[in-house]
């Protein structure tokens, strides 16, 4: 990118940039411990979805310090909705290794942030970049299509993705980039967006290969998709005198650690009822998940008995979150003993 178009971007960056809580207003120095909370919750995670979760966690653990005390359920629990549970784990792990092994501060070079728990190439580049001001090659999807747009690029992601990379160490600048890794970012947040680019107002127009081919949403082109595959499974709602029996998920596997419903085996006899069932999609398989309900005559089967007015307060992940609604329909539906 020559010099002038980069200009013409953080010219536009500094008028037209994203107002978002973890960024530091002019004058402030950027806080690592905020832009890495931020970086790790947009994983797969949309700007709007995130905000009120960062929001929420650095009220409650303002310092990576404060975070690494905390509880893994209490994490957890924070967590729930935002998905990819598998984050939060990392989320703890990384927090932990800053504040036992580098004294609460995170380090300052992108290879030494590279080697913390859950942080992988564009973690560490982003962290280096914006909180660090190091010349960093940062390469989201937004900044993907943008560079995929600007340059015309043949190839389908994913194998596009090295050549893309090295398109984005061309053309970014020498020194600091952590506004131009912003810039990059939020043009293709709010202008180079996947259908219907507003090329009219982008600053990199002049120099865009795609808009002068007169086709820009061909931009970057994708490999087809395998099918999902799709599976089955079992919850149960088994409540007795007001509260619902939830079990803590293994640390390991799908929804790792997390509270939920007891799935897969009846954790007691009862006269199961069948609710429903609800669809749900991860990253690789699409669930549909067959709710049975029951009342137990008492509390003997083992887990966590939680009161069922306040089952929306258990952290449950989306999925079982929309399984207990279900089970607050069945137990509303059924006749009063």
């Amino acid at each position: 990118m020559r010099v002038d178009a980069s200009n013409a971007l953080l010219g536009w960056y500094a008028v037209d940039k994203r107002r978002l809580p973890w960024r530091c207003v002019a004058g402030e120095r950027a806080d690592p411990y905020r832009i890495w909370l931020s970086e790790v919750m947009l994983q797969q995670t949309t700007v709007a979805a995130v905000k009120r979760y960062f929001e929420a966690f650095t009220r409650r653990w303002p310092t990576v310090e404060a975070l690494a005390a905390a509880p893994d359920e209490e994490v957890m629990r924070a967590w729930a909705g935002l998905g990819y549970y598998a984050r939060a784990r990392n989320l703890l792990a990384c927090a932990r290794a800053v504040a036992r092994d580098h004294g609460g501060r995170f380090p300052d070079s992108e290879a030494e942030l590279a080697r913390l728990p859950g942080i992988g190439r564009y973690t560490a580049a982003a962290i280096a970049a914006i909180a660090f001001g190091a010349r960093a090659v940062v390469v989201d999807s937004n900044v993907e299509r943008v560079v995929a747009r600007l340059f015309a690029v043949e190839e389908p992601l994913p194998g596009a993705r090295e050549r893309i990379r090295a398109l984005v160490d061309e053309v970014t600048p020498e020194g600091p980039s952590g506004d131009f890794a912003q810039a990059m970012m939020d043009l293709g947040a709010a202008i180079c967006t996947p259908r219907a680019p507003a090329c009219a107002r982008c600053p990199l127009a002049p120099y865009c290969a795609a808009r002068a081919a007169g086709e820009p949403e061909r931009f970057p082109a994708r490999a087809r998709k395998k099918p999902r595959p799709s599976r089955n499974g079992t919850a149960y709602w088994l409540e007795h005198d007001g509260h619902v029996l939830l079990v803590k998920r293994p640390p390991r596997g799908l929804l790792g650690g997390m509270i939920a419903l007891p799935s897969d085996a009846a954790p007691a006899d009862a006269a199961w009822v069948d609710a429903g069932s609800v669809d749900h999609v991860f990253t690789h398989f699409a669930l549909e998940m067959r709710l049975l309900c029951a009342a137990a005559p008492r509390r003997d089967a083992e887990g966590i008995w939680w009161p069922v007015e306040r089952v929306g307060e258990a952290g449950l992940p989306t999925l079982y979150a929309k399984l207990a609604a279900r089970g607050a329909e069945w137990r509303q539906s059924r006749p009063s003993s």
